[in-house]
């Protein structure tokens, strides 16, 4: 049996920190070109060099859009220990399906002090970071945190180019344990002041409103999908009045396991409305009334992150944990099987279980102990 209590790091808030962005892809790059822009001191870690090569050559990131300029980089390694060696805050930016291997990946390295946060954690993802760790026997002070979504609207545009299109105007964090919350922000706050308190993580995790828009009209829509390669408006006609009940019912069972954990998360019509300044009678009638949407297609396949990502990393751990605890999500365990037929893959065997975030066996006030920080947690080795 191993026993940890969750001990805040970050003890080095009070300068300027110096960051690693795990990750170079759409999101990654534009991490780590705007950090560098705004003057930080930034190491970016990739798996593959190819996707660095060009990088490597230019020595940082172009960036267009509302954060421009050249980024010079100070390391572009695929070593992830070189990564991070003497950084303040380690960047994960890479889908939320991978951060169970880069948990493992970092764990021999980090040191005392540092900060890793998600970007974004989707359900669970600092929970099953931190589980990890505990796994792997690390002793390190690290605080793990978790981002409720991802600051930019990004792409890569060239092999070294990135365009952010947008910054977010609020972006909740938690950390692990929620006491480690404020100084995590303080931190963040430095580059992006965009970044706020969340109350934990059980609170960003459950307002993942991707986990309801994402994988149900997917599946749902896949005979259009795979004949016409995604050529319609995934919301605006993928989401009928029909599909739109089934994630309505997806979503009340995803905020009775938030309230069963003490947890008041927001709905996705609501959520409509506050991202979108969109309303209507219903979720179908928002959705529709949400000109946001116009002109975004559906995925060209289901071979898409929409389901290979937002199932296992998205919709497990919200069944898991409400199975734990007695709450009804037949709705979410019907399209986590639904996907795992499609894709020929057991989502329930790979996901984020209750187990694999350490908190298998809890009653929902233990969860709620555990996230907080005031009790020890006993987890089988």
């Amino acid at each position: 049996m191993k026993r940890r209590k969750l001990m805040p790091g970050g003890e080095k808030i009070g300068r300027i920190p110096t960051f690693a962005v795990i990750g170079a892809g759409h999101g990654g790059l534009a991490m780590a070109g705007a950090l560098a822009v705004k003057g930080f001191t930034v190491n970016l870690y990739n798996r593959s060099p190819e996707r660095l090569a060009e990088v490597v050559r230019l020595g940082g990131v172009q960036l267009s859009g509302p954060i421009s300029g050249f980024a010079q980089l100070t390391t572009i390694t695929t070593d992830i220990g070189q990564a991070i060696a003497g950084t303040d805050v380690i960047m994960v930016v890479l889908p939320a399906i991978g951060h169970r291997a880069i948990a493992e990946a970092c764990a021999p390295y980090l040191a005392d002090g540092q900060i890793v946060v998600l970007n974004p954690g989707r359900t669970g993802g600092a929970l099953e970071f931190n589980a990890v760790l505990l796994e792997k026997g690390v002793r390190a002070r690290v605080t793990v945190a978790e981002a409720q979504t991802f600051i930019f609207a990004s792409r890569t545009v060239g092999p070294a180019q990135s365009r952010i299109f947008g910054l977010k105007y609020d972006v909740p964090v938690a950390a692990l344990p929620s006491t480690a919350t404020p100084a995590v922000v303080e931190v963040l706050r430095k580059a992006f002041p965009q970044f706020s308190a969340a109350e934990s993580v059980l609170k960003t995790s459950f307002d993942n409103i991707g986990a309801i828009f994402h994988p149900a009209p997917t599946l749902l829509n896949s005979g259009r999908i795979e004949s016409t390669a995604g050529d319609f408006e995934y919301y605006h006609e993928g989401i009928t009045p029909s599909v739109a009940s089934i994630i309505e019912r997806m979503d009340q069972e995803r905020m009775a396991v938030a309230a069963a954990l003490g947890i008041e998360a927001i709905s996705a019509w609501d959520w409509l409305g506050v991202a979108y300044g969109s309303s209507g009678a219903s979720l179908y009638e928002a959705v529709q009334n949400n000109t946001g949407y116009s002109g975004i297609k559906a995925p060209a396949s289901l071979q898409h992150r929409y389901i290979f990502e937002d199932v296992p990393a998205s919709l497990v751990p919200m069944a898991s944990i409400g199975e734990m605890l007695g709450v009804d999500t037949r709705t979410i365990k019907s399209v986590i099987n639904l996907a795992s037929v499609a894709h020929g893959i057991d989502y329930w065997q790979i996901g984020r279980t209750a187990a694999r975030l350490g908190l298998a066996g809890m009653s929902a006030a233990e969860v709620r102990d555990f996230v907080a920080g005031t009790t020890a947690v006993e987890y089988v080795s």
